[in-house]
């Protein structure tokens, strides 16, 4: 019963981002995925759904409730894992990095145009060499005059070969402090190239980065941003999201399995009446619940202000685990044709690994929660 805890506007929300998903999304996305292909002709309407910026009430933004933010990206991944990432790369880092850590003037510049998705935004933090320890990241930031000038790489950045804007994260070689820039796409020196071969949300595309010699002005760097705290804070923020996305993915498997099992018969009754597919389904609703409940008490949190980074950590790492699990189950009670592409269930089975891993990985965040038990940082 926990929809009757919505109110009525983040209920709007919810109907609306899911009426596109039905009426938009689904009809091609299977086609796109499987075609390695990101589906632009879905930003238009993506963009008058009016979730892009989720709290954000000024430049634009819609300022959505933490639940209606939730839901709206829970409906997203319940439709699809490469929409989803797609918003949660623009609306989750890319526009909350500008958000949290721009002037007001670099606010008032760059907002608008991220709110109303006619500017597109990345996110480039993870480097080639050091995925998690984000913090030694070794991309440089070097003052010339009235520019700064980026040298080096970065792996697994999404929206990077057609982002209009992208947030590169680099160390100023003068005082070792780690910034955010803000560098235009098609930026002389930036090369953006997809990774290939990926077996999960393949109509999202990620690139491999590399940056020689690129020029931005002393302005394109965000002020707020002068340490990897920062960074950290960012992705604080957003993990959240990342929380009620794996509960969309687990409510998609669920939904799709008991549909399956109460159509089709095995051993002369329904697999729906069969006592082991009945255990299945009573785990995945209990694990959907309870995911459920984490994401509206961090909701309630986030809205009170009292959200702490282990907090989201938690979140992110009890969702994940828990939606790999779901899938799963619900992938094995449709036996050969869980694994194929037209039942919807093997995408999600596939998409729910990108989401254990992304936004750092199920042992980072359990490690981020170690520290807040123990006291004791683990990272070395």
């Amino acid at each position: 019963m926990l929809d009757q805890e919505l109110s009525t506007g983040e209920r709007a929300v919810r109907d609306r981002v899911r009426a596109f998903c039905d009426r938009e999304v689904r009809p091609i996305i299977n086609e796109y995925w499987e075609r390695a292909e990101f589906p632009h002709e879905l930003l238009p309407g993506f963009a008058r759904l009016g979730i892009v910026g989720g709290s954000l009430s000024d430049h634009g933004g819609p300022g959505l409730s933490p639940r209606a933010s939730g839901v709206a990206a829970m409906e997203l991944a319940r439709c699809d894992g490469s929409i989803s990432t797609f918003f949660g790369v623009h609306s989750g880092l890319a526009t909350q990095t500008v958000a949290l850590l721009g002037t007001e003037a670099q606010r008032a510049r760059w907002l608008p145009g991220m709110c109303a998705l006619a500017t597109v935004g990345a996110f480039a933090l993870t480097e080639p060499e050091h995925g998690s320890d984000a913090i030694n990241l070794a991309t440089r930031a070097r003052r010339d005059g009235d520019e700064w000038v980026l040298d080096g790489a970065k792996r697994w950045i999404g929206n990077a070969t057609f982002a209009d804007l992208i947030v590169v994260w680099a160390r100023d070689e003068a005082t070792g402090e780690v910034g955010a820039f803000i560098v235009p796409g098609g930026t002389p020196g930036l090369d953006a190239t997809p990774i290939t071969g990926k077996v999960g949300k393949r109509a999202s595309i990620q690139a491999d980065m590399a940056l020689s010699d690129v020029r931005v002005p002393l302005d394109h760097r965000l002020e707020g941003g002068r340490s990897f705290a920062d960074a950290a804070r960012v992705l604080a923020s957003a993990r959240p999201g990342v929380a009620w996305a794996a509960l969309g993915h687990a409510i998609a498997a669920y939904e799709i399995a008991f549909s399956y099992v109460s159509g089709r018969s095995s051993f002369g009754r329904p697999l729906a009446g069969h006592q082991l597919v009945q255990e299945a389904l009573a785990t995945m609703l209990a694990e959907i619940t309870t995911m459920r409940l984490l994401c509206v008490r961090i909701a309630d949190l986030t809205a009170a202000g009292r959200t702490t980074p282990a907090m989201a950590s938690m979140a992110k790492m009890h969702n994940a685990r828990s939606a790999r699990r779901v899938v799963a189950a619900a992938r094995d009670l449709m036996g050969g044709n869980g694994l194929l592409l037209e039942y919807n269930v093997a995408r999600h089975l596939t998409d729910i690994e990108v989401t254990y891993t992304v936004e750092g990985t199920d042992f980072v965040q359990s490690l981020i929660v170690g520290r807040e038990i123990t006291g004791i940082s683990a990272f070395g």
